[in-house]
């Protein structure tokens, strides 16, 4: 095997990799991350947002083994050994595989106007990217032979149970889920080193770490949070039967801090309103170009006969060659296509293209006690009824509006995420404990989600449909107790730039 080999990386400067996660980089199934922009629909709004999957998973297989050091420099008694930390890193480097055209918007977005397109009643999160960066690692081993090379590193079958598991951040069969350790990989004396990836304890892992830092340089918004500050205060403490990673009191600010940089990035960027309306608007094309676009998948044996199979871009995901060649290129052979079949998918794209978005209406907010996620089909269809009988005279239908409901929060759904931490003090850094909100300040949150309802028209050049449009979605806001969100009150197609 080579010899290891260094990148420079506009966020953590020199990285110097193993030469088998440089292997893993110079496959086909990895170097499709350089084709996948990591924040999606983000870069039609922020210029900057140019980056993607590939950079961030080096830098996510980099901080993973600088926090492995870290504990086994710090404890030498947790025996973390030479593979436990190759594992570790393999992991980060892979945990990003599975991702789609457009990262999240390939869940969120495509996959969920598909179900609700067929009517299934299935939650958006029915296709995870984790589920498919298994698949994706698997295959990637396989059709590169690597398994020899792998076993030249000394990793076993039970470390790639490892690794996949800490890819997944959780046990990867619900039987195992059951039982007292649900893990094969590693036994219960190592579970902190679960905790390092994806961290489903609390939300603090290497892949946040990097995420925050290289998002927040690419698109010029501060980030408040120092990861490095962690990684010297990181230290494993026993909690009960179990060991965990624990940070110093001292940087429960930091904690916070890096919870709310979340926040603002996700509030600021992810779910700008005009990001929002493009998303929506891409995941409506490849949603309608979906059965008449095919991708070339695995050779398959019919009748005797061997002939190459051809999915569709949902089918993909069953299919892990043909999910290899799926991209953010797809938008542009949608666009420049020119079979009739796709037209009406090239028509939004088109839009797109000319920044002519559907019409921003109106944003709000639900209850913050409510525990139910409001029905978007169901209110665009009430959306379109309050329409009409503000304005009789008017035609329109559900399919004239798109009603968006998504949350925001800190990771953890209502719960705070500091509640589970663990922490220790320099006077006795063996015990952990945490640290409830009213010992670090009565100013901080007490809510910890919120549930946003926008909602948009497609006819943007029908002046009345519009004004009615606007008024009809208030009067809905006003009949569901949902509270009006002020401000915004431009078109959303008006500009490109981030105010716009």
């Amino acid at each position: 095997m080579s010899l290891s080999k260094v990148f420079n990386d506009p966020i953590h400067g020199h990285i110097e990799l193993h030469p088998l996660l440089v292997r893993i980089i110079d496959t086909p199934e990895f170097q499709r991350l350089r084709y996948i922009k990591q924040l999606g629909g983000i870069y039609y709004v922020y210029p900057g947002a140019s980056h993607n999957r590939f950079e961030h998973s080096i830098g996510v297989g980099h901080l993973a083994g600088c926090l492995a050091r870290e504990l086994r420099d710090r404890q030498p008694e947790l025996n973390i050994t030479d593979t436990d930390i190759l594992c570790v890193q393999i992991a980060g480097l892979c945990h990003d595989l599975g991702h789609g055209p457009f990262s999240h918007l390939f869940e969120s977005k495509f996959m969920s106007y598909k179900r609700d397109l067929q009517q299934q009643k299935l939650p958006t999160t029915a296709i995870k990217h984790e589920d498919l960066s298994i698949k994706m690692f698997d295959h990637l081993i396989e059709s590169n032979h690597l398994k020899a090379e792998l076993s030249d590193q000394e990793i076993t079958e039970p470390d790639l149970t490892f690794i996949k598991e800490l890819i997944m951040g959780c046990p990867l069969s619900d039987k195992l889920k059951l039982d007292p350790w649900p893990y094969e990989g590693r036994p219960v004396e190592k579970m902190f080193l679960y905790q390092i990836v994806a961290n489903k304890e609390n939300g603090i892992d290497v892949d946040k770490f990097d995420y925050l830092a290289r998002d927040c340089y690419h698109l010029g918004i501060q980030n408040s949070f120092d990861y490095k500050r962690f990684l010297k205060f990181a230290r494993v403490c026993d909690v009960g039967n179990r060991k965990h990673i624990c940070v110093r009191d001292k940087e429960v600010w930091n904690l916070y801090n890096m919870f709310y940089t979340r926040y603002g990035l996700y509030r600021r960027t992810c779910h700008h309103r005009v990001v929002n309306v493009i998303e929506i608007m891409i995941g409506e094309a490849f949603g309608k170009a979906d059965k008449y676009f095919k991708i070339k998948g695995s050779k398959v044996k019919v009748d005797s006969e061997v002939k190459v199979e051809l999915l569709t871009i949902s089918g993909a995901v069953n299919d892990m060659v043909a999910y290899t060649k799926l991209t953010d290129a797809i938008f542009l052979q949608i666009l420049y296509s020119s079979d009739p079949n796709l037209s009406a998918a090239k028509e939004i794209l088109e839009k797109i293209v000319h920044r002519k978005f559907y019409s921003y209406l109106g944003e709000a907010t639900s209850n913050p006690t409510s525990k139910q996620t409001p029905d978007k089909i169901k209110l665009s269809g009430e959306l379109a009824t309050a329409v009409k009988r503000g304005d009789p005279n008017l035609r329109c239908t559900e399919e004239d509006f798109v009603v968006d409901v998504f949350v925001l929060d800190y990771g953890m759904k209502e719960k705070n995420p500091i509640d589970k931490v663990y922490f220790y003090s320099k006077n006795n850094p063996r015990e952990a404990f945490n640290i409830r909100r009213e010992e670090v300040s009565y100013l901080l949150l007490v809510n910890f989600s919120e549930q946003i309802i926008r909602a948009y028209c497609k006819k943007t050049d029908d002046d009345n449909m519009l004004k009615a449009a606007k008024n009809g979605f208030m009067q809905l806001c006003q009949d569901k107790g949902f509270s009006i969100r002020q401000g915004g009150e431009a078109e959303a197609g008006e500009a490109g730039a981030e105010d716009g």
